[in-house]
């Protein structure tokens, strides 16, 4: 299957004119096209660039077909495409009568006999592997037309920030090596929207990218006194990023889903803590594994690496947090809470959040109030007096009493720890609140930057 079925007479319009003095092949009678002495003169000659006049430039159109893109490395920024490759020039040399030559208006000719243009891509950074055509089409007016496939390595800059909704856009100079614009001159043979349909068309083995457009421009690169005349083209290519939506984003939106679902355990539950350890090494196993499936270059990390790295260091604070809230509600319930404390957390920072406390324990008992009044009457009396004895002393009542006393010291004792626990227990849900609220704030945000860059590759 031909890349670009157009026929010469076309290409020949995009061509200089040829003159009319030329130098025709003879041929003889009862023998088709040109004579093989004739041909092997203008063998002879290919190492001069096939002009009547050397001071007309010789004009080479060029086209290409992108077949295949066969790898993107993102490590090594280079772009690996297979072409369809056609370049067209005109030999001055090569001109004959059909007439003479019983109707014979092309023929091919092996391309190492003849001059060719040098045309190199400038981005072009591996050994040419593959196949070479040997043959080349030469019409009787001198048009010639080599058609050639070509493995590409080239340099590309390779922007991965939006992996793996990234569109990269790589450039394909082409242009003679030596021969400056005097000499050699470039120009597209097919227009720039031809080259991309026909492109779209015949692409085939693309893998994870999709091409979006080519687009060209001829130019001319100057270095120095010389110049040369260049076509420059950008193929705009964008991923397909299912793969790594499957194996990526979704297993790690269920740890993290899981991960913000343990904040509806007690924070000062030994579960919580053992539960999310799990958590954190299961993610980081994770990480591990999908680590090939990260493009890693110098120049910058993709979105998704640090959208996994901040969940990984969510996920270590929430650890964190549950240790010091562990950590206060058991060694500090026999200290008073700060003033500082309860004015930053229990006030500014609870109405911040919307947190009201939980509703009180149900009063106690009319026994319970009477035996807390009495101690609290012997307490504020101003003397610290034993009970008064009864008129008539019995041992085992005054046993009784001294114990009655104990108890009652020791419920009151309870009930400030009680009281100070409590406090520690709001203290450790305000901040148990805010970690989880700051937590699914920067996950959501996440998320909906993730979401709007998939809208954004999906409408271009």
């Amino acid at each position: 299957m031909r890349p670009f079925p157009v026929p010469l007479p076309a290409v020949a319009l995009v061509l200089l004119t040829v003159p009319t003095s030329l130098c025709r092949l003879k041929c003889k009678e009862g023998q088709s096209g040109p004579t093989y002495e004739s041909l092997q003169d203008v063998f002879d000659k290919k190492s001069f660039r096939p002009a009547v006049n050397l001071s007309n430039p010789t004009i080479s159109n060029i086209s290409f077909t992108l077949y295949a893109i066969l790898g993107v490395n993102e490590k090594t920024q280079i772009l690996t495409t297979f072409l369809w490759l056609r370049l067209y020039w005109i030999h001055e040399f090569l001109v004959w009568d059909p007439g003479e030559c019983e109707g014979v208006t092309k023929i091919s000719l092996p391309v190492r006999e003849l001059w060719s243009p040098d045309i190199i891509v400038y981005e072009f950074v591996d050994d040419d592997v593959s196949q070479q055509c040997p043959y080349v089409y030469v019409n009787h007016t001198g048009h010639i037309r080599y058609d050639r496939m070509l493995r590409l390595v080239s340099a590309c800059n390779l922007e991965i920030f939006n992996f793996p909704f990234d569109i990269q856009n790589c450039s394909l100079t082409f242009g003679s090596y030596m021969h400056t614009i005097r000499d050699v001159r470039v120009s597209p043979a097919l227009s720039f929207e031809e080259m991309s349909g026909n492109s779209k068309q015949y692409l085939e083995a693309s893998g994870e990218w999709e091409l979006v457009v080519i687009q060209g421009k001829p130019d001319i690169l100057k270095f120095g006194i010389d110049e040369w005349d260049i076509i420059t083209f950008w193929i705009v290519i964008k991923r397909q990023p299912v793969l790594y939506v499957v194996n990526l984003l979704i297993p790690s939106s269920f740890l993290m889903i899981i991960d913000i679902l343990s904040f509806y355990l007690p924070p000062h539950s030994v579960d919580r803590a053992s539960f999310k350890m799990t958590l954190i090494l299961g993610y980081t196993v994770f990480l591990l594994i999908m680590n090939d499936l990260l493009p890693s270059t110098a120049n910058g990390t993709p979105l998704i690496g640090i959208y996994f790295s901040v969940c990984l260091a969510l996920m270590v604070i929430s650890l964190l947090e549950t240790v010091i809230i562990t950590n206060i509600l058991h060694s500090m319930k026999c200290r008073d809470v700060p003033r500082w404390v309860r004015v930053l957390v229990l006030g500014y920072i609870a109405r911040l959040i919307c947190y009201s406390k939980p509703d009180e324990p149900p009063p106690v008992t009319q026994d319970q109030e009477d035996a807390g009044n009495s101690y609290a009457h012997s307490k504020n009396g101003g003397t610290s007096r034993e009970v008064a004895p009864l008129p008539l002393s019995v041992p085992e009542l005054v046993q009784i009493s001294a114990d009655l006393h104990v108890m009652r010291t020791h419920l009151s004792s309870l009930q400030e720890e009680d009281a100070l626990h409590e406090q520690w227990r709001h203290v450790g849900y305000v901040l148990d609140f805010l970690l989880f609220r700051i937590y699914m704030l920067i996950i959501s945000l996440y998320a909906l930057v993730i979401i709007v860059m998939w809208c954004v590759w999906y409408r271009q």
